[in-house]
């Protein structure tokens, strides 16, 4: 264990802070596809019971129109994040029909993109906006892009530790400075781990033979319908997921919030001419917004990012610059389909401590060298994870998979010890412990056990992921919603249908003039 982690929870423990760590804020946001009762992509509209896409605060869409996107508030317990994810799920089972909820990243035959409808989000400037948006996705990157679903794990540290930890740290200058340069380091140390998180929690080692179409590739035939490689952990982030050549360029730097911001921004004003040659307005429809590297900011696909809520009218980034990183939010968990929610509570307590630990250690920023090394071992992770003797590097050698992610797991266990203070079951210890089985065996991680289960019970992917969404639903389904929780959620998608009628009603300029207004704003 890095002695930078051993001191400060040596001092958080006799400071008696350490309790402060239990006021960790969660959200989870989790993304599936909605299915016909036989696995096929849903070509309905997105139910008008569940409310309105555009200003519904926890249930939306994401880049199609069937990709349904929960979204809890936050909660100093995990546990309530979970339940509350739980709930959202047993609202919608309650609005979809014979319908199903698709319980995997990796998306259900699709036979052809054409198949796959857009998201829309109404008639007002920014639903059009969001919608232009999502058509330039599509000439970018393709349809089949936006049938993948994933699972975001939002984590901020509570605002009650941040000035002692300053003083700690010896850190003279402000509070909010201070706060996002933390939060800068943990997203350093979290590209140089995060690895790890891919071999234990990745669940997208095969795919529907559907999703590549005529594409070239590397993977191997399971069965007519069926491709995987054996050793993959996930296929969704790897280049057959969230990648292409105009992002591969990109040099966002993480060293610190100017230079992020300013790396981010200069993405968002470069055209690029690929896109060019695209245009941008076409026989008088969009194509995309804008002809840049990306369109805005959110198409820049990282697996972690700094976050803050925005005001209205105002952009991520100018969020951030104006008020420093509020929280992050963790992109690379895959949906496991063995799971109701497709992440469980034990995952969620080793996410706290992974990241805390990243949070607790030392400041060391990127070198280009370094980012490379973090992307080939983040490349053969995500397709070669669980093949005997891998080794990966970083800067002081090549290291076996197992031994480094032995140290990770020794990183954690100083932060388990502070956590499970007075908790006789000890849970955070636990989790750690179900993590070392998973390194010593494994045919225990989730992509091992979807290949088994393919190969042992003769099944293609997409029999078993739509088996698994209806025994899913089943279980959720077996405890139902109070009555009180049914009311509110009815009660807020009829408000906000009335928000969107009300923005529609309020729009006062053509579309044309609202995005040259945003672009140029950018």
């Amino acid at each position: 264990m890095s002695a930078v982690l051993n001191d400060t929870v040596t001092w958080l423990q006799q400071s008696g802070h350490g309790d402060l760590l239990k006021g960790i804020l969660h959200g989870i946001e989790k993304e599936g596809l909605r299915v016909d009762a036989n696995g096929q992509l849903a070509q309905t509209d997105h139910p008008a019971a569940l409310g309105s896409t555009l200003t519904h605060g926890s249930i939306t869409t994401d880049y199609s129109e069937a990709l349904l996107e929960f979204i809890t508030p936050t909660f100093e317990r995990s546990e309530d994040a979970l339940g509350f994810l739980a709930d959202l799920h047993r609202f919608t089972f309650s609005q979809l029909g014979e319908e199903e909820l698709w319980c995997a990243s990796m998306p259900c035959y699709l036979p052809d993109e054409d198949v796959i409808p857009i998201a829309r989000y109404g008639s007002s400037n920014i639903g059009q906006m969001k919608y232009i948006y999502r058509v330039g996705l599509e000439h970018r990157y393709g349809k089949a892009m936006q049938a993948i679903a994933g699972i975001h794990y939002n984590f901020s540290v509570p605002e009650s530790l941040w000035s002692p930890y300053q003083q700690y740290c010896g850190d003279t200058g402000s509070l909010q400075d201070f706060r996002s340069a933390s939060y800068f380091k943990l997203i350093r140390n979290f590209r140089r781990d995060s690895w790890l998180l891919l071999y234990l929690f990745g669940a997208s080692p095969a795919l529907s033979r559907s999703f590549l179409q005529d594409k070239d590739h590397q993977l191997q035939t399971l069965d007519d319908e069926t491709l995987y490689l054996p050793y993959a952990t996930s296929l969704r982030m790897s280049d057959l997921g969230y990648s292409n050549k105009a992002q591969a360029s990109l040099n966002i730097c993480f060293n610190q919030l100017d230079t992020y911001a300013a790396t981010l921004q200069e993405a968002i004003q470069t055209p690029y001419a690929d896109y060019q040659k695209l245009g941008v307005k076409v026989d008088d429809q969009y194509r995309q917004l804008n002809d840049n590297v990306l369109q805005i900011e959110n198409e820049y696909y990282s697996d972690i990012r700094p976050k803050r809520v925005t005001e209205s009218g105002e952009k991520p980034v100018q969020a951030l610059q104006a008020r420093g990183v509020q929280y992050i939010e963790v992109r690379n968990t895959d949906i496991n389909p063995f799971l109701p929610l497709g992440i469980d509570q034990q995952q969620a307590d080793f996410m706290d401590l992974f990241l805390l630990s990243c949070l607790l250690r030392s400041d060391i920023e990127l070198t280009d060298e370094e980012c490379q090394l973090i992307m080939e071992n983040h490349d053969k992770v995500v397709t070669r994870g669980r093949e005997p003797g891998l080794t990966l590097h970083n800067l002081q050698g090549e290291y076996l998979l197992t031994d480094w992610a032995e140290h990770i797991l020794q990183r954690c266990d100083a932060i388990a010890q502070l956590l499970d203070q007075g908790d006789k079951n000890g849970r955070y210890a636990t989790a750690i412990a179900a993590q070392r089985d998973r390194i010593a065996d494994p045919q225990l991680t989730p992509s091992a056990r979807i290949l088994a289960t393919l190969q042992q019970e003769n099944l293609s992917y997409d029999a078993l992921i739509l088996r698994e969404s209806r025994r899913h639903r089943e279980t959720l389904l077996a405890t139902p919603l109070t009555a009180e929780t049914a009311a509110s959620l009815h009660e807020q998608a009829k408000v906000s249908l009335a928000q969107q009628r009300e923005i529609e009603a309020a729009d006062t300029v053509d579309f044309d003039a609202f995005l040259a207004d945003y672009m140029a704003q950018q």
